[in-house]
């Protein structure tokens, strides 16, 4: 049996620099500030360590300060369904903490990652009183919704570019993940994983989107370069020498 201590119990107080890293904070009154600052705790998940499971209750509304994180779920017949990343700046799960009801996902560490946790109770309160929290929770489930929408759209794209070009966008919602900024540190195993391809068809798709102008490979992750053509659509190069090749 393991001895190590899990996620919940390796939490530990957040640092003044964590704090300030956490966007909602600065929206509310100082008491209600000071309340959910002595709330907050903080812990670092290893790769592969889950974050949520499914079936189990709600404890902490969750943030990604730093790392990557992703969310998934399982469908009846065992197939495992990639919905979301989450980079560092995201907040995730205020709908399940809304009803205080069982996880219906999986958030899996993808690397290394430091993970903040507001208690659910906390998280009710600030409800309860704070009109700036309620409004940035609406607008949070108001974004969450079109994220969720826009990630089935891709899940049944049968284009790898376009897959692989709107999961990345989706990485740079500035409401779901503020502070993000145009360099992402990003493995292409960590992206296959999120898009729901192989390491080799990723490489080829960044590739081409490279050709595109879009984005710049770099060392330890890329650059996004345009980041509205990412988000609404890519020219297939190769369908244009298909057409080109048919004139001639």
């Amino acid at each position: 049996m393991s001895t190590t201590p899990n996620l919940l119990q390796r939490r530990r107080s957040p640092t003044p620099e964590e704090l300030d890293g956490i966007a909602w904070l600065s929206v509310l009154k100082p008491d209600d500030r000071r309340v959910a600052r002595e709330a907050l705790r903080v812990s670092d998940a290893q790769p592969g360590e889950f974050v949520c499971r499914t079936g189990r209750p709600i404890t902490y509304w969750f943030g990604v300060i730093d790392g990557l994180l992703k969310m998934t779920a399982v469908s009846p017949d065992g197939h495992t369904m990639t919905f979301l990343g989450l980079p560092p700046g995201g907040w995730f799960g205020e709908g399940t903490a809304l009803k205080r009801e069982a996880y219906r996902y999986n958030i899996e560490a993808l690397r290394r990652s430091r993970v903040a946790g507001l208690p659910v109770d906390t998280f009710h309160w600030l409800l309860d009183r704070s009109i700036e929290f309620n409004r940035y929770i609406m607008n949070l489930l108001n974004e969450r919704l079109g994220q969720f929408i826009a990630a089935r759209e891709t899940e049944r794209l049968s284009n790898p570019e376009v897959r692989v070009a709107r999961t990345l966008a989706s990485l740079f919602n500035p409401i779901l993940h503020p502070g993000t900024t145009t360099d992402l540190r990003i493995t292409q195993q960590e992206l296959a994983y999120l898009v729901g391809l192989s390491r080799q068809r990723v490489n080829e798709a960044l590739a081409f989107l490279e050709r595109q102008g879009c984005i710049r490979i770099e060392y330890g992750g890329l650059r996004v370069l345009d980041l509205a053509v990412l988000r609404t659509g890519i020219h297939d190069e190769r369908r244009g020498r298909q057409q080109e090749t048919s004139h001639h």
